[in-house]
């Protein structure tokens, strides 16, 4: 028996928006939602809790405010107690100014997701548009439907994790079946398969279905048949490390231009912004666009351009071969560039704790882990981290968990997250927000996270934690008593704290500042890391390495933010152009008193700010 369709549900007191309102969702939607109008508040949240108690599921609440109903905006902050992870609609009639103010507030204040204008002619598509966007968003966030991959596996394998991960983040629709469930069962059965080695994945989209065992990712990405590697001859006039935001604005920009551009990425599109919840602060999306979203949209712009993808490869080691650069990749593949821009990003901080390291996948996570949330349903959860990605994921996984401790070492938030983040952290109720405080250990049980040992920061047990974090390992045994410590109950615990660039793999001549971060357009520190002085003076978004530019999270004294990582894939492009001109295809590499000839004066990029600091803040 198929499950029940979700709900959509309209509640105004205002008769000619409850008619409007009402003949557009059910014209539009009533195929596939099931439409319930209320002409009274108390009648609709009388049907959102027996909706809850039937295990309904709802995907969308429209309230109105306006002169005609002064009441929706309370339906809507009360609904979230019953449906959190439903999306939250207030609309408004066109030239009613004077409600602005007060429906920006409540926005601002997490208690509606969207504004959408009431529609006054048929076929409104603006009006559509917002709520088909909140829809997909809603479908994406709950999974299921549509399943092109079906995955079993142990539901706290940390593999298992990680392969969901990447596929959900990759517009991949996937459905993951427990191992020892019915479904799983059946599957298995109907495969053939008696103890097979876990995960499981079966490529539905291919024919027959493609079955893989535990399958490594050259594995997954030979399955799919994309992104195959290109000839070993080929020379591409740009390679791109990295497909988060900064690395998809250059493909875009580059193969628009008329640039051979070749990506590679070693996991998924969008980097760490590519697992926020919802970015509220990007220019042009006032609704808020999901971190997935936005990537994928970019991805697909610069795929219809003509960029070449590699995924699940990481990039091993950079060389010089004259005036061709090479990537070599951990499939042992080689792609050729004749310049190369570095968008690898950064990597949250490890926290360094024995108990917590070792529950990797099975309750703890480096990252939002937006796919877990839905599993977390009734039960508590924590977050580390003071800047911008760890109060989206705590609001996240508050749409599906009980509680959520937001776990922070400094005295405030103020400095390092948004003040619109602030504002919802402080007017969701199952939030709570603890400065001061670190995490020293964890509890398990079958495996399986069940609590998170935290302590006052600064006290003996937290100095010896985070001193832990930076070289990798604590320094206290794993079952010692901290002193004012003490247990916090969670199934969940999210760490998104501190930056360290994706680095390593880059060549000593590559200068990079303390923290590890790559210097540009000149501004390497003399007695800093890096062999020998390059013959001219770098472009702006040029490392010490001629032809190789470093843009986004990675780059020295950048702004975390996903704008700014973009406005530096779009700067770089103009310098490539020139970098280009000085060195046609098959020059020989020049020598080393000789600069390339002058390129056209390009745009410069931002001035560099400060150094890196190695801190909560992180991007949108």
């Amino acid at each position: 028996m198929d499950d029940p369709v979700p709900v959509l549900l309209l509640a105004t007191t205002d008769p000619v928006s409850r008619g409007i309102l009402g003949d557009q969702l059910r014209r539009r939607y009533g195929a596939d939602y099931e439409v319930v109008v209320c002409a009274d508040h108390a009648h609709a949240r009388a049907i959102l809790r027996g909706l809850r108690r039937w295990g309904r599921a709802v995907a969308l609440i429209v309230g109105c405010y306006g002169p005609a109903d002064r009441d929706g905006l309370d339906l809507l902050r009360r609904a979230y107690a019953e449906h959190p992870a439903a999306k939250r609609a207030v609309a408004v009639t066109w030239g009613d100014f004077a409600s602005g103010p007060t429906v920006f507030r409540a926005i601002a204040q997490g208690h509606a997701d969207l504004l959408v204008l009431r529609p006054e002619r048929p076929r409104d598509e603006e009006f559509h548009g917002a709520i088909t966007d909140a829809l997909d968003d809603w479908h994406l966030a709950q999974g299921g439907g549509f399943e092109a991959v079906r995955m079993i596996g142990d539901q706290r394998d940390e593999r298992a994790h990680s392969l969901r991960d990447t596929l959900v983040r990759n517009h991949i629709p996937v459905g993951f079946h427990p191992v020892g469930s019915p479904a799983a069962q059946r599957m298995l059965e109907s495969l053939g398969l008696h103890d097979p080695a876990l995960p499981v994945l079966v490529l539905q989209f291919t024919s027959p279905p493609t079955v893989l065992e535990d399958p490594s990712d050259p594995e997954i990405v030979e399955a799919f048949g994309l992104n195959r590697p290109p000839p070993t001859d080929k020379v591409f006039d740009v390679v791109v490390v990295g497909a988060g935001p900064a690395g998809l604005a250059a493909a875009v920009y580059a193969s628009s231009e008329g640039l051979s551009t070749m990506v590679v990425e070693q996991q998924a599109v969008g980097g760490q912004a590519g697992t926020s919840s919802l970015i509220r602060n990007y220019p042009g999306f006032s609704r808020g666009v999901s971190g997935a979203h936005l990537a994928f949209r970019s991805f697909q712009q610069a795929w219809v351009f003509g960029t070449d993808f590699l995924f699940l490869r990481r990039v091993e080691s950079l060389e010089a071969d004259g005036a061709v650069r090479t990537v070599t990749t951990s499939d042992g593949g080689v792609v050729r560039g004749r310049t190369v821009v570095v968008a690898t990003g950064v990597d949250y901080r490890r926290l360094g704790v024995p108990q917590l390291e070792a529950l990797v996948g099975r309750g703890v996570f480096y990252g939002a882990a937006v796919s877990e949330a839905p599993s977390l349903a009734g039960q508590r959860a924590c977050v580390v981290g003071g800047g911008n990605s760890a109060g989206q994921a705590a609001l996240h996984v508050a749409k599906y968990a009980e509680h959520v401790t937001l776990l922070v070492r400094g005295p405030s938030l103020a400095a390092s997250m948004s003040s619109y983040l602030i504002t919802q952290l402080e007017a969701t109720r199952n939030v709570t927000v603890r400065y001061g405080t670190s995490v020293v250990g964890a509890r398990e049980q079958d495996g399986c996270l069940t609590a998170v040992v935290v302590a006052p920061t600064g006290g003996p047990g937290a100095v010896r934690a985070e001193a832990g974090a930076e070289v990798g390992a604590a320094t206290a045994p794993e079952d010692a008593p901290v002193e004012g410590s003490e247990e916090i109950a969670a199934s969940a615990l999210f760490v998104l704290i501190g930056s360290v660039p994706r680095t390593s793999w880059l060549p000593g001549s590559v200068q990079r500042d303390r923290a590890g971060f790559l210097r540009t357009g000149g501004t390497g520190d003399p007695e800093g890391p890096g062999d020998g002085a390059p013959a001219r003076a770098p472009l702006p978004l040029e490392t010490s390495l001629p032809g190789v530019f470093a843009i986004g999270d990675v780059r020295a004294g950048s702004v975390k933010r996903v704008a700014t990582a973009v406005g530096d894939g779009a700067t770089v492009v103009s310098l490539l152009h020139g970098y280009l001109s000085g060195h046609p295809p098959n020059a020989p590499a020049a020598p080393p008193a000789s600069p390339p000839a002058a390129p056209p004066t390009p745009r410069p990029a931002p001035a560099a700010g400060p150094e890196d600091p190695v801190g909560d803040a992180l991007r949108d």
